[in-house]
């Protein structure tokens, strides 16, 4: 059981977002205490994040200690994003984080839950679904550590408009969010024991309750409006920052 109430945060974009929102997270982490007894972290927390054996992103220090200190206070789950799966054994082994590129399952009380970023299973950008089965090769991951740091940065400088579905037009953005629901009634059937399935990615806050004992929750992004949100064994609430 990761805790009975479950603070939901995803799509911060840390690291490209104004230094605003990076200044508000902070003090967000510094409450979760009092808004939950866990917190997830649901992909995106970074607008890029790679770990090499002996470096780690210079802008994600600040973040990256506060959660050390909170981790002290209440356990702390990580889903990788398409933006910054690539943590390597870091979050696990310097910060007590519990971390997994892709997904998680885990209990809110009794209540078992799964949580994935959403990157490749409903983007509507073929160019998004390409990129995002290159970027989760070994091999690309191999090529992409022999670059120097400052190199990659700017490689992906260049390639971060090609892997979201945001910068599109609303009817594009739509169809994403309608195909995640859809994506998520659809495991959730499989799936009856599961009673919580959280998603991020489309950046759109959104409940839904997909079954008597069954809800869908998307918390929407951090860097609009300081958006996430609270799950419990037995239901799920949409929430804004104002601290």
């Amino acid at each position: 059981m990761l805790g009975t109430t479950l603070v939901v945060v995803a799509d911060a974009h840390l690291g490209a977002a104004p230094a605003g929102v990076s200044d508000a997270f902070l003090r967000f982490l510094a409450e979760v205490p009092s808004h939950g007894d866990a917190l997830l972290i649901n992909g995106d927390l970074f607008d890029f994040w790679f770990c090499y054996r002996h470096v780690m992103p210079r802008h994600g220090f600040k973040v990256a200690a506060a959660l050390g200190e909170l981790r002290k206070r209440v356990p702390i789950a990580i889903v990788g994003g398409n933006h910054d799966r690539w943590g390597d054994d870091f979050w696990e082994r310097d910060l007590g984080v519990l971390f997994h590129p892709r997904e998680l399952r885990f209990k809110v009380g009794n209540r078992e839950a799964l949580a994935v970023h959403g990157d490749g299973l409903t983007d509507t950008r073929r160019t998004a679904r390409l990129l995002n089965t290159i970027l989760g090769s070994d091999t690309a991951l191999a090529a992409f550590r022999l670059l120097h740091p400052d190199l990659a940065y700017r490689l992906v400088l260049r390639m971060q408009p090609m892997i979201g579905e945001n910068d599109r037009g609303s009817s594009a953005r739509a169809r994403a969010f309608a195909q995640q629901e859809a994506w998520a009634r659809a495991r959730l059937e499989r799936e009856p024991g599961t009673g919580l399935v959280i998603m991020a990615h489309t950046h759109h806050a959104a409940v839904a309750q997909l079954s008597p004992s069954q809800q869908y929750l998307n918390p929407g992004a951090w860097f609009d409006g300081f958006r996430y949100a609270v799950a419990t064994e037995t239901d799920v609430e949409l929430k804004t920052f104002t601290g």
